[in-house]
């Protein structure tokens, strides 16, 4: 991968962690996080049709933030609304304190990186990425600065005078981040830059989005439908559905104590059984009682969903095992082998085990155990039953 590590000093050219990453004191002395962008009560309504409830959202300053989410959940209208292209239906867009709702896209001080570039053909790669600094009225000598700063950040100091055509996707898309940081916007927004770059370069890509993001100390709010991609990238991860906001929080907040069963159905690959809560503190489903974890709240006779990640299965003997199946399918992905169990009342359980451990074949019968405060109980009704 090319990549030129660089310091950023407070010289004019690109920012540096200290002077994007701020805090505000607070009266006990501690320093608060300053917040960058405050969506407040922000919502979108074509005619009858709500597309974005009210949203309530904070991010932080030097934060990346992912909001992810499937097609039609509302975080492209979201985005829309941020950068100005889309006019909301109620409530304000707050960016470092200043109301910018009625603002239109260009005074707002936000860059965008959008998912095919928007590279101009006809410019070459220096060209590109001074072009916003031309459009500010920059001095020419610090725009040369800024540029070369800019093009040494991302890897891509021989490529000043080639043009978008001689480049692969990957370069490409490292010319539109340097475009984009070049001027040091308020607020950085991607709007799933990497979706059409195929998997070993997203992966790159990735890396690199991740190494610049620490760099510089840019606020950047990063769209993806891709929940591999969030995880990775995020500081936290906003997952919404259907115009409105699932959970918020860390990724591993999100992935291991997911708020509901649409989060645990999204995030990861999750094992669901349900069943009824016993007074003996059991779950009793179709393929028997299963034990709850300790935190479980849910009352006796409610319904509920126990909730295990794949990775937290272990194969057993019979005396040990909580469940039995057969082996319907076995996925060697080179570091683990994915099994897929099949229970006598007809569900599947994805079983994950690490490279090394002797081979299952398919048509096996297996016995499937877990550690049962590894496991989180929700309830029917989606929300979570347990902290």
């Amino acid at each position: 991968m090319l990549w030129r590590s660089a310091r950023f000093e407070n010289d004019g050219s690109i920012g540096s962690p200290a002077s994007n990453r701020s805090s505000i004191p607070t009266s006990g002395g501690q320093p608060e996080p300053q917040v960058k962008l405050h969506v407040r009560g922000v919502s979108k309504a074509y005619g009858a049709a709500m597309v974005l409830k009210p949203i309530e959202l904070k991010v932080v300053a030097g934060e990346l933030l992912a909001i992810l989410g499937p097609s039609g959940s509302g975080k492209t209208t979201l985005l829309q609304l941020i950068c100005g292209l889309v006019e909301p239906s109620g409530g304000q867009l707050i960016i470092d304190g200043r109301d910018e709702t009625s603002n239109p896209a260009n005074k707002r001080d936000i860059g965008v990186v959008f998912q095919n570039y928007a590279l101009f053909p006809h410019l070459t790669v220096k060209e590109n990425i001074a072009f916003p600094l031309q459009m500010r009225r920059t001095p020419a000598a610090e725009i040369s600065i800024k540029t070369e700063a800019a093009l040494a950040m991302v890897g891509l100091s021989g490529f000043a005078n080639r043009f978008p055509r001689d480049l692969s996707g990957g370069q490409q898309q490292r010319v539109a981040l340097a475009r984009c940081f070049v001027y040091r916007p308020s607020l950085i927004l991607m709007d799933e830059p990497l979706s059409a770059l195929d998997k070993k370069l997203r992966d790159s890509m990735r890396i690199e989005i991740k190494r610049l993001h620490r760099e510089t100390g840019a606020t950047i709010i990063f769209v993806t439908h891709d929940q591999e991609e969030a995880l990775a990238l995020a500081d936290r991860i906003c997952l919404m559905n259907d115009g409105e906001i699932e959970q918020l929080g860390k990724p591993d907040d999100i992935y291991e104590r997911p708020a509901n069963i649409f989060v645990a159905d999204f995030i990861g690959t999750s094992n669901l059984i349900h069943g009824v809560i016993t007074a003996q503190g059991c779950l009793d489903t179709a393929d028997g009682n299963l034990p709850l974890p300790d935190d479980c709240e849910a009352q006796a006779g409610q319904s509920a969903a126990l909730v295990v990640r794949p990775e937290k299965l272990m194969l057993c003997n019979r005396d040990d095992a909580l469940l039995a199946g057969c082996v319907e399918e076995s996925i060697y992905a080179g570091s683990e082998t994915r099994l897929l169990v099949r229970l006598g009342s007809d569900t599947v359980m994805t079983v994950r085990r690490g490279a090394g451990l002797p081979a299952v074949a398919i048509g096996e019968d297996v016995f499937i155990r877990w550690d049962r405060n590894h496991a989180r109980t929700l309830g029917s009704n989606s929300s979570a039953s347990a902290t």
